[in-house]
Order: structure tokens, then C-alpha cells, then sequence
């Protein structure tokens, strides 16, 4: 399989295999790392599940995934199965990533976003990253469990969530909104959109959004970290 990909990391292979969304064409895992009880249980689910596995040098690991942070385990996959945009709103909340550029705080943000019921993601074809196998691991695999588009701009999948019926809360540090008020009187079907820290969200969703957000700040430090704003919103707004 020519565009097949190394994902790295204990978490993320448990999540290919739990998730099972992927073919997961082998499973190298490192010599020196036998004796650690999680690369045992991957190896023995390898076994149970005849997924080929290898035992390799540490440092035959480090070329395949061109990552010292991968903890021993490296799975060679097909590649990520994004869902086609037209396929998406079949979850009460939607999240768009606008403007994220740092695949560690895509990552975070997804794993946030799986915990908390935002099981539908809008990724941008440009100015985001894709989810490559650094977005899967910062994400601890959880991008493995999301419903994930990635083939449109964000204005256009903003014009797509308002067909499909959801409300827009953008996230921004000049909100006119508190965060607890609209968790407080949440819509049915919202769609939440988090910005980078640099651009943040685009003028033109600002402009059409239906609620844009400020989160409480009690403290003297300008902003959160786009990741851990994202988490504060989406625990607020999740969906009963």
C-alpha cells in the first residue's frame, strides 16, 4: 500500500486497534522495550489478532517514524479515513479548527473534543494540519474515535453547518458572549469554532456567527493556550 503511514506511540496503537478504521498492515515494536507490561499487551494482541509484528532495534523505529517520542511501538497503517463533508452532522456538536497551524495543539484539542461529545470535526484544507501520525499521537490516538472532513475551506464549512441546521459560537478573546451564559442556554445543534493563537478565527465567521464567545478570565495573563481554551469551551457546551 504506497501511501500507507507510520503511526507512533503506545496510546495511538491501542486506538487503531480498538477503533478498527484502519488496516493496519504491521506492527514494529522495539527490542529493548519487552519488559514494559503496554508493548507486551500490544504484542499479544498482535498475536490474537494475526496482526504481523516485529521486534526491532530502537534506533530502526526512530528512522521509520523520523520520532524519538514514539515510545517503542510503531504501526504501519493505511492512511487516516477522513469522512466527506456532505456525510457530516450526525452529531449534536461539531467543532471547526481555524487557523491552527501546531499539529501538538490539534492534536490536544482532538483529544479534548472525543472525551467531550464534539465527535465531529471540521479541519480546512489549507492552514491546519492534516492528521498526520503527529496529530495521532499529541492526540493520544482519540482522533482514531472522530468523524473527520477535511475538504473545504472553514468559510465553507461554516455555510455547510448552517444548511445542516446548527448555530455557530465562535471562540474570541473580544466576545461579546460569556461562555456561561451560552452554556447555560446551549442550542440543540451547535457547531464551536476555535481559532489559532496567532490569526485566530477568520473575520468572515466572526461576522456570521450566531454567538461569539469570551471565556471568564479571573487572573492577569492575556489568553489560554488555544488547546486548553478549546477543552475549557467544549466541557461547557458538551451535550447531555
Amino acid at each position: 500500500m504506497s501511501d500507507a503511514e507510520f503511526v507512533y506511540g503506545i496510546n495511538p496503537a491501542f486506538e487503531l486497534m480498538k477503533a478498527k478504521r484502519r488496516q493496519i498492515l504491521r506492527i514494529f515494536l522495539s527490542e529493548s522495550a519487552k519488559s514494559n507490561p503496554r508493548i507486551v499487551k500490544i504484542a499479544e494482541l498482535c498475536n490474537k489478532r494475526q496482526i504481523p509484528m516485529e521486534w526491532q532495534e530502537k534506533g530502526r523505529l526512530i528512522s521509520m517514524c523520523e520520532s524519538r517520542d514514539n515510545q517503542g511501538v510503531v504501526v504501519y497503517a493505511s492512511p487516516y479515513p477522513y469522512v466527506d463533508s456532505r456525510e457530516m452532522g450526525q452529531s449534536e456538536r461539531i467543532l471547526l479548527l481555524d487557523n491552527l497551524e501546531d499539529p501538538q495543539n490539534v492534536g490536544a484539542i482532538l483529544r479534548s473534543a472525543e472525551i467531550f461529545g464534539f465527535s465531529e470535526v471540521f479541519l480546512p484544507l489549507k492552514g491546519s494540519p492534516g492528521i498526520y501520525p503527529s496529530v495521532v499521537k499529541a492526540s493520544a490516538g482519540a482522533s482514531e474515535h472522530l468523524r473527520i472532513a477535511r475538504d473545504r475551506n472553514a468559510n465553507q464549512y461554516l455555510k455547510l453547518a448552517k444548511q445542516l441546521g446548527y448555530r455557530i459560537a465562535a471562540l474570541d478573546g473580544a466576545g461579546k458572549v460569556e461562555l456561561d451564559t451560552l452554556s447555560a442556554d446551549a442550542p440543540e445543534k451547535l457547531m464551536l469554532v476555535i481559532g489559532g493563537e496567532d490569526k485566530g478565527v477568520g473575520q468572515f465567521i466572526l461576522n456570521e456567527a450566531d454567538y461569539v464567545v469570551k471565556l471568564p478570565q479571573i487572573g492577569r495573563v492575556n489568553s489560554l493556550n488555544a488547546s486548553v481554551a478549546a477543552g475549557v469551551a467544549m466541557y461547557a457546551l458538551r451535550h447531555a
